[in-house]
């Protein structure tokens, strides 16, 4: 029986929470601001908080809890870029304006380093990334991408491993060759959400949870949104739900694909045991078509990802579904006993690039794919300042082309999944 928390969705993270996680009250009655902002994970969070510190009336609801969904859950590596990689960016906005884009990442990727000091709040930050190849042909793959980050984008910062120096970063025979990025890291997201959140409070915003959005309407002077018990009137909306955006925007919901993603938390290994895995204690994602990813934890656990579902389900056991992944990259580990075992859905979108726009006052942030911590930032910061009266960065966002998935919501998924079995057998082969 894994743990689980009254608090929260049973995560490593809910479970190891320093103390009882905060609890909001729901949405009491009738009220009105200027910014109301639909969704509890980074994307609403980080907005929030820009937005307040700028003097709006902000309003954020949350269906459940904070970072309930994706945004508590997942394998917490801050990883600069998209869930795409450069050249589909490039090919929609010409360099120029990729460009720009990218280096909004570089600032996202100080932020997420500055942001918990300036507010006074941990997230348990390690530094460093690694950028893994399993196969011989993708060793090449990572030489053209520090080509191309040192050339087009002005990013020299990355480092190749080659396969003699592996066994410096991870104790593993399956990886051959590597490239580490200092800029990047990982970090506890739960920590991150609930940061951000006393943050937002501070600075006069106001969050309620357990009060899902039934619908919103668009009005003459702005919008009006209603759950089970009140409503909120706001001049201008921001739609944070990603892949639980659902019924309440069917254009924007049109556009996704909520894909199961799932991972799990050994047991406290000895010190040295988890040194010996990761002895620079870097975070480690793989650049196959469905990767593998894992760090350590400031406890000595390895957590460990591998694996996705397309047809909407997480498996019944996540730790044996989990496991082969787990003991094909680390052999020593077979056996290992998990603590905790857990999933959930990310907003994919068709061609894995962020959906960023505004249509009117509306504003919306999803389509992250899987890949999200320092991308939502980078996002928050194009609309918070577009709110604010910036469009320069949302205009970017908004250069980029996001079709809806053909085949609609009954056959997006299997279509999907078709295709993710094709990449996943080429990866084998």
């Amino acid at each position: 029986m894994f743990k689980q928390s009254a608090q929260h969705i049973g995560t490593f993270y809910a479970g190891t929470y320093p103390g009882p996680i905060p609890l909001r009250p729901a949405l009491p009655g009738s009220l009105h601001c200027d910014v109301l902002i639909i969704g509890g994970g980074f994307s609403g969070l980080h907005t929030a908080l820009r937005l307040s510190l700028a003097g709006k009336r902000v309003v954020l609801l949350e269906a459940s809890r904070l970072a309930w969904a994706a945004s508590g859950r997942n394998g917490g590596q801050a990883l600069l870029g998209w869930s795409c990689d450069m050249p589909p960016l490039e090919k929609e906005l010409g360099q120029a304006r990729t460009l720009e884009l990218w280096n909004s990442m570089r600032w996202a990727a100080e932020e997420i380093r500055e942001l918990p000091e300036r507010h006074g709040f941990d997230i348990d930050y390690r530094p460093g990334s690694l950028w893994a190849a399993v196969q011989p042909r993708r060793v090449g793959q990572l030489r053209e991408a520090q080509h191309e980050a040192e050339e087009k984008w002005g990013y020299a910062e990355m480092r190749f491993i080659d396969r003699e120096e592996m066994c410096e970063w991870i104790d593993s025979p399956r990886y051959l060759a590597a490239l580490y990025d200092p800029q990047a890291g990982h970090l506890n997201p739960l920590k991150l959400a609930q940061g951000l959140a006393g943050a937002i409070e501070r600075a006069g915003g106001r969050i309620f949870e357990q009060s899902q959005v039934l619908d919103y309407l668009e009005t003459a002077d702005g919008f009006v949104a209603r759950t089970d018990k009140g409503e909120v009137r706001s001049d201008q909306l921001v739609l944070a739900c990603n892949a639980y955006v659902d019924r309440l925007d069917p254009q924007l919901s049109s556009r996704l694909l909520p894909v199961g993603s799932y991972q799990v938390a050994t047991v406290p290994l000895t010190p040295e045991l988890a040194h010996s895995l990761l002895p620079r204690n870097s975070c480690v994602i793989d650049n196959q078509f469905v990767p593998d990813y894992f760090r350590l934890t400031p406890d000595h656990r390895l957590l460990f990802g591998g694996g996705c579902t397309y047809l909407g389900g997480i498996p019944k056991d996540v730790a044996s579904a989990t496991r082969p992944y787990l003991e094909r990259a680390f052999p020593q580990l077979r056996g290992v006993e998990f603590e905790f075992a857990w999933g959930g859905h990310i907003d994919v979108s068709m061609k894995r690039t962020p959906d960023i726009g505004r249509q009117g006052q509306r504003y919306w942030l999803q389509g992250f794919s899987g890949h999200g911590v320092l991308p939502t930032l980078a996002g928050a910061r194009a609309v918070a300042d577009a709110l604010l009266g910036d469009e320069r960065l949302l205009k970017l966002y908004q250069g980029i082309d996001n079709p809806r998935f053909p085949g609609g919501s009954l056959l997006a998924a299997p279509l999907e999944a078709a295709g993710k079995a094709w990449y996943r057998l080429r990866d084998v082969i």
